[in-house]
């Protein structure tokens, strides 16, 4: 098995627009998200175009493509980028046999040095669904400093919540060896 992370190319565009269209409201509500918040199928594939083509600076959101034996199996991305500071990190893996194989911890590990080093951040945050269970131990895993829990609105897509939050420093990338 080889994994391998990379940036969103324009062939990666429908399998997101795919993921967040195919996905049923039980799924969305485990994650924290709400279905009759998604934007339309064309509106993801517009975004996500948009964020290919933007220049670094500009970029509202920012994805990378997981791969594993060639084959893209999910994404991770940024978005409220604060350019030299901090931004907001998500994960997903698309199906459901390969969650809690560990393959979540090893393609976080992968993707923090695009963040860092794309848009030269100090800080990235990841607030999950604090009763999403697997994004809260991938983090643990990687090493993100669990800050607090609270309750929010976390995002465009999500019902109002409690989330735990958790962040990652870039001076932990070489410490920890992900570089």
């Amino acid at each position: 098995m080889k994994t391998f992370v990379r940036e969103i190319e324009i062939k990666d565009v429908e399998l997101i627009a795919d993921y967040w269209s195919n996905a049923n409201a039980e799924y969305l509500k485990g994650m924290g998200a709400d279905i009759n918040k998604l934007p339309k199928r064309s509106d993801f594939i517009q975004m996500l175009t948009n964020q290919i083509q933007s220049d670094y600076l500009e970029k509202k959101s920012y994805a990378v493509i997981w791969e594993m034996d060639e084959k893209q199996i999910g994404h991770s991305n940024i978005n409220d980028i604060d350019f030299g500071n901090n931004a907001n990190m998500h994960l997903h893996l698309w199906n459901g046999s390969n969650r809690k194989r560990g393959l979540g911890t090893e393609f976080v590990k992968k993707s923090l040095p695009f963040y860092f080093e794309k848009f030269n951040l100090k800080e990235i945050i990841c607030e999950p669904y604090a009763l999403n269970i697997a994004p809260n131990k991938t983090l643990e895993k990687v090493g993100f400093e669990f800050v607090k829990k609270y309750k929010t609105i976390p995002g465009s897509l999500n019902f109002e919540q409690e989330v735990n939050q958790w962040k990652f420093s870039k001076e932990k990338l070489s410490v920890l060896g992900y570089l």
